[in-house]
């Protein structure tokens, strides 16, 4: 789970599926962060501790494999059901017309949130991420086989305790330029070695991963009105073509594409200042005052 003091103070809130935990900081127009596969909110520190001076920052610990609170059997952790707990958790924190900002697979989850819970979406700021076919990108397909079991997935997590193995291209080597802080890859990949109720989410969603979700999406992203920025990598391998973001952007009626220099798909981790002054710029620029009520977030009980 996320360990960064920079995401603000600590709330639970409860939907249908489950617990979800996340982080209060900042004041002002409201941004809600969606992370990827193996991460959680920690993968934002950089972009939160900017944007917070002039932003209300909400960062939740999604539960995507490097989470602490285990959801209740039976949860849908295919795209459009954990886009449906993501709308879920802005109804029950109280938050309305909110910029939504996705990365990796939480910008594949992003997606069916505009296609299909587009009311409470102010804007849409797309990171690299899962797009069209590629879902999951080849370098980590073997995700699809050795995740599919709380067994396998601890098998995993065991090897990710080593430095050269998280620089590997089968792990999280291709998607940064520079290596992840040692304290932040732990909070990524200790919740798969420690925690039984992470190893059996994740192990759902894993089995639940179907391209046929982002192909299909993408038929319906014409339907989504609001501003989007596309804030994507112009990276050296690959993992989430840049040529994506410009497919994307011909979509949306109203969208448009920064390009980002020298990161891998993990902007956050190698640009993160870049990232947060293209969100402030897109925030200020595109999206209207009136659209963004800076309304009080309700205080949440924790459990």
């Amino acid at each position: 789970m996320s360990v960064s003091a920079v995401l603000g103070e600590r709330r639970i809130v409860q939907v249908p599926e489950g617990p979800i935990e996340y982080r209060v900081t900042g004041t002002g127009p409201t941004i809600v962060f969606l992370h990827g596969i193996i991460a959680n909110g920690d993968v934002w520190r950089g972009v939160v501790e900017d944007l917070a001076r002039d932003h209300c920052c909400i960062t939740p610990d999604w539960p995507l494999g490097a989470h602490a609170l285990k959801m209740r059997d039976g949860t849908d952790f295919s795209l459009p059901g954990i886009a449906q707990m993501v709308d879920r958790f802005l109804a029950a924190a109280n938050l309305d017309s909110v910029v939504l900002v996705a990365n990796d697979t939480g910008g594949a989850v992003a997606q069916h949130v505009v296609a299909d819970h587009a009311q409470r979406i102010a804007a849409l700021v797309l990171t690299p991420c899962d797009a069209f076919d590629n879902f999951v990108p080849l370098p980590i397909r073997h995700l699809r086989l050795l995740g599919r079991t709380s067994w396998g997935l601890w098998v995993l997590a065991q090897t990710l305790r080593w430095r050269w193995v998280q620089r590997l291209p089968i792990a999280f080597g291709l998607l940064t330029e520079r290596a992840i802080p040692d304290d932040i890859m732990r909070s990524y990949t200790a919740p798969l070695r420690d925690r039984p109720g992470t190893r059996s989410d994740f192990a759902a969603l894993v089995r639940a991963i179907d391209p046929m979700y982002t192909v299909e999406v993408a038929t319906r992203l014409p339907g989504f009105p609001k501003p989007v920025l596309l804030a994507w990598a112009r990276e050296r391998r690959r993992f989430f073509p840049l040529e994506h973001a410009h497919r994307l952007a011909g979509l949306f009626p109203d969208a448009t594409v920064e390009v980002i220099d020298d990161s891998g798909p993990f902007v956050t981790e190698d640009q993160p200042a870049a990232v947060a002054r293209a969100i402030r710029h897109f925030v200020t620029t595109r999206v209207e005052p009136h659209d963004m009520p800076r309304q009080p977030l309700s205080k949440q009980t924790e459990i």
